[in-house]
């Protein structure tokens, strides 16, 4: 039997006082969060939802979330994460999308809510959920009340099996067509397992998760988390000052981060390294961290810097902390029980070295992307799944990934990388973070244009930037036509940089 629904049962049982979630002001041991996490089952059940029906969160991170999630896994309940990035209209069409029954909101979504509620027949007008109001308006009921009268018993056997999905991840941030990225119990119980294994964690890590918890990144070390039944501690957002004091305080060994954020605290005027001496991992994922600040990591706290790169649909690489020095330039292997090739645009393998696109297939690979299986059949061909990304292996089999396809440059018919300049940028003493993306050009197709982040309080002018950047790229055609200066880059809620909206903004007339 492989339900993931089964764990928090199991570390309630065997490790009832174990301290187990720390949100907030909340501290609760596995026995008190079980039967939190049964009472909204049955709360759920009692409203008429069942096995297979969907309910869509819509909230920061915060004690209603993460309860959400294994009641969930405990009735068959499909969760399905939505970004609190999302506007009326998109959360429409996610709620459309998903064929969303019930949805439970932070309190400050009741005016988005209650603009396209008429437009949601497929949820009934007592099936909208409110976390954290104390007196909400009409049409609308508060998560105490929903769960109030319900028992906190388990709920009924919900006879579930290994392919059942367990939740739906969307692939969009706050632009474009919603794409669900189905996940089955199966699956989850993987990165239980693998995760767990990868990244050395144990029942006495401490984990420290400051990211969004709707983006599937944040499933890499919150299933292994009750598979072991270790510590969780969840902020709301990321905040470098509290990410250090926490780790300190509260001795964590286990953190993951996006490439920002390491960026953040690296660069934050209270960053010790002694206070971070407890920790054995650092986890960077969801976009290439430039070599620049993995050498500070390496250097400033040696033996903790894995990187992670992956795809939501299910295959993943990882650079092991023994190889983050000698391989500092890669992101890993695949996974145990994962394969790996590379391929051309003939979907041939090509020879080691070579450039072409990243395939995999393994344990962790969705079933397939919700109602979409055109897009299902295009992108997983004979089992491997094809990423858009572009990379090459060398010869020990670790894989170095390029750019994403869709992020390549053809300027005068040559593939220019954004990845190859943003790496040369960043190491200017005056530059934080770079965003490199391509224009229009009537000579050449299209010309690198770069934006980047200055450290507090200097001024530099484009020009010298441009004359310091094309004097030490590797080639004539990764020369950038003009750059230009942010105070921040625009970021999805897991800390992610939005480089398609810098690139439209700068084409606006």
């Amino acid at each position: 039997m492989i339900n993931i629904g089964i764990l928090p049962r199991h570390q309630a049982r065997f490790r009832p006082d174990q301290l187990a979630l720390i949100v907030g002001d909340n501290n609760l041991t596995f026995s008190e969060f079980n039967l939190m996490a049964n009472k909204l089952a049955n709360a759920l059940l009692a409203a008429g939802l069942k096995k297979g029906d969907k309910v869509s969160t819509v909230m920061s991170n915060r004690l209603e979330l993460v309860t959400m999630f294994w009641a969930a896994a405990k009735t068959g309940i499909i969760i399905v994460p939505s970004s609190p990035m999302l506007q009326d209209e998109g959360l429409k069409t996610l709620f459309l999308d998903c064929d969303s029954a019930m949805v439970i909101a932070d309190a400050g979504f009741v005016d988005s809510l209650n603009r396209i509620r008429h437009d949601l027949p497929g949820i009934q007008s007592d099936r909208f959920v409110l976390a954290g109001s104390i007196d909400p308006p009409d049409g609308f009921t508060t998560y105490e009340d929903f769960v109030k009268a319900a028992p906190n018993v388990e709920p009924p056997d919900a006879d579930l099996k290994a392919d059942d999905i367990y939740n739906i991840m969307y692939s969009s941030g706050t632009t474009g067509l919603p794409k669900g990225i189905m996940h089955s119990h199966f699956v989850r119980s993987q990165y239980c397992t693998l995760f767990a294994s990868a990244f050395r964690m144990t029942p006495e890590s401490v984990i420290l998760h400051a990211g969004s918890m709707v983006f599937n990144g944040a499933m890499i070390d919150f299933m292994p988390w009750m598979y072991l039944g270790c510590r969780y501690i969840l902020h709301e957002a990321f905040d470098p000052e509290r990410f250090i004091d926490e780790i300190a305080s509260n001795k964590v060994t286990h953190v993951i981060m996006v490439p920002s954020q390491v960026m953040a605290m690296l660069n934050h005027p209270d960053f010790d390294a002694d206070k971070l001496a407890s920790l054995e991992m650092i986890q960077s994922l969801g976009a290439p961290l430039l070599l620049d600040y993995k050498n500070r990591l390496n250097e400033l706290l040696p033996g903790r810097f894995y990187e992670l790169y992956g795809l939501t649909a299910g295959f993943i690489t990882v650079l092991d902390r023994t190889d983050s020095t000698r391989k500092a330039g890669s992101v890993g292997v695949p996974l145990t029980f994962c394969d790996m090739k590379i391929v051309d645009a003939n979907d041939n393998e090509v020879p080691t070295g070579e450039v072409g696109e990243i395939c995999g297939r393994g344990p962790l690979l969705t079933p397939g992307y919700y109602k979409r299986p055109e897009l299902t059949a295009q992108t997983i061909v004979d089992g491997w799944l094809h990423s858009g990304d572009v990379g090459y292996v060398d010869e020990d089999g670790f894989l170095y990934l390029v750019d994403r396809i869709k992020d390549m440059i053809i300027s005068g018919g040559v593939n220019v990388y954004p990845k190859d300049i943003e790496e040369v940028m960043v190491g200017h003493p005056d530059v934080t973070e770079v965003a490199v993306f391509g224009v229009p050009d009537d000579k050449w197709g299209e010309v690198p244009i770069a934006a980047v982040t200055l450290v507090d309080g200097v001024r530099l002018e484009p020009a010298t930037l441009i004359s310091w950047t094309n004097e030490r790229v590797s080639a004539k055609f990764q020369r950038i036509a003009n750059c230009f200066a942010l105070k921040e880059f625009p970021r999805n809620v897991a800390g992610k940089t939005l480089k398609r909206e810098i690139q439209d903004n700068y084409l606006k007339p």
